[in-house]
């Protein structure tokens, strides 16, 4: 294999690696802001254990997300020098404004809120739980508007043989960033729904600590209801936009070859990409794709015939991955909205209660097949329809970046191992018991005092 291919394999896998634990990080300390805040205002204990033990949780996951997502910079330095100096002065000053504004605020109050438990009151202490919340998704902000702006580059001018910003306010507040900061929160809040929800009822199933996770399930259940649907609906207009901005990878994701009026859309499509043709047609829906992207049931949609090969994505891993996305976040919505009317028998609801623990890795596979979506999408594309990526990787050599990747792979592997590993066990394990709690809560209301 050649550098290019050993670079995108290296980055791949790393990125897919680190966003195992990023949504977990943005939906859950949302919930654990909520948590502590029902506290403050109820003065039920039940809160502060909950805020406790699933901040326990979501701090495992923040800590093993923030080395696994230390290394994916350099690499754009390493693996991708022709890329970082073409279009270094947009993509460089979204990551710089990430690293030193959203993650830097991020980890301090992070430190405030672990070790503020004695210093701060309890309202204090649960504001700097929402700071912590609001600054891990402001991260996520200009990390997504990076990735925008490589789907649909704007606010730029070519100059000296590289792309030059000229219009900052374009870049941040494009259509394309806007929804896909929407979409990829949603997903990432549904995800931590999903975690509350499937470690609840494995307690609950065996009826420990029973009032602790039912309030932890509702919890969870209200969260993941509304934002399932919140993916659902704003996956819609994301589609809307990328017919808009990437007719290529629309085309893909429903495996359209021929342009057509009255698009249709397949429930089941294998589509050849030699032969230019789908081998397998099941579930036709005539018109849909036209009405879905243009709100019109007869209008045009155009087909993959209608680019150039060279500039076409790999259509069978696109089509596919959408048709999984798209599956698992009907199955998401229907899932919730069950648990809602069942909200006030979980101990009854056994067969519902099982389902949800064996739910809990659905919302990571949906994510990850998102992102597949979204970036082998685009290709032959680096930035769309601006730099192709085979010009934008380092001339280096082959045995340079597999010897990375095999360290890269041994290390994640580790660090993967050793960060579920604690998840898990501390998910198991459940919350401190009253004799252990009592103290925190004492602790607590001292400080407040």
């Amino acid at each position: 294999m050649d550098a290019m291919l050993l670079s995108r394999i290296q980055f791949a896998s790393t990125t897919m690696f680190h966003f195992l634990f990023v949504p977990l990080t943005l939906g859950l300390s949302i919930l654990v802001a909520y948590m502590e805040s029902r506290y403050v205002k109820t003065g039920d204990e039940t809160y502060l254990r909950m805020t406790k033990f699933w901040g326990k949780l979501f701090l495992i996951n923040f800590a093993v997300g923030v080395v696994t997502g230390i290394t994916l910079e350099f690499q754009f330095g390493t693996n991708w020098s022709r890329y970082s100096a073409y279009v270094g002065d947009i993509f460089g000053s979204l990551l710089a404004i990430e690293a030193t504004a959203a993650f830097f605020l991020e980890s301090v109050l992070i430190g405030v809120w672990i070790f503020g438990w004695k210093k701060l009151s309890k309202k204090a202490h649960a504001r700097t739980m929402w700071l912590v919340a609001f600054g891990s998704n402001l991260s996520a902000i200009w990390i997504l508007i990076a990735n925008a702006w490589m789907q649909s580059p704007v606010g730029y001018t070519i100059r000296g043989g590289r792309a030059e910003l000229i219009d900052f306010s374009s870049v941040v507040f494009q259509k394309f960033a806007i929804v896909k900061f929407l979409h990829t929160a949603s997903s990432a809040y549904t995800l931590a729904a999903f975690f509350v929800m499937g470690i609840s009822a494995y307690h609950l199933l065996r009826k420990k600590n029973v009032e602790f996770f039912t309030k932890s399930f509702r919890t969870g259940l209200g969260f993941g209801l509304i934002f399932s649907l919140m993916v659902f609906i704003v996956g819609d207009i994301n589609g809307i936009v990328v017919a808009e901005k990437q007719p290529t990878k629309l085309a893909a994701m429903e495996a359209l070859w021929n342009t057509e009026k009255g698009a249709p859309i397949y429930l089941f499509a294998w589509p050849d990409q030699e032969k230019e043709e789908n081998t397998v047609e099941i579930g036709r829906i005539p018109g849909a794709l036209s009405f879905l992207v243009k709100h019109d049931l007869n209008a045009e949609v155009q087909g993959l015939k209608d680019f150039p090969k060279d500039e076409r994505p790999p259509v069978l891993l696109t089509s596919f991955a959408f048709k999984g996305m798209v599956g698992l976040g009907t199955l998401f919505i229907l899932l919730t909205l069950y648990g809602w009317f069942k909200r006030n028998k979980l101990l009854e609801s056994r067969g519902y209660l099982k389902l949800m623990i064996w739910a809990i890795p659905l919302p990571y596979l949906a994510i990850q097949l998102g992102w597949i979506v979204t970036e082998f999408g685009r290709q032959p594309w680096i930035v769309y329809g601006m730099l192709k990526t085979s010009d934008a990787a380092s001339p280096v050599a082959s045995s340079q970046v597999l010897t990375s990747l095999v360290a890269f792979i041994v290390v994640y592997t580790l660090l993967g191992i050793a960060g579920f590993t604690l998840i898990i066990k501390n998910a198991r394990k459940g919350p401190q018991d009253e004799q252990e709690q009592t103290p925190a809560i004492e602790d607590a209301q001292v400080a407040e005092a």
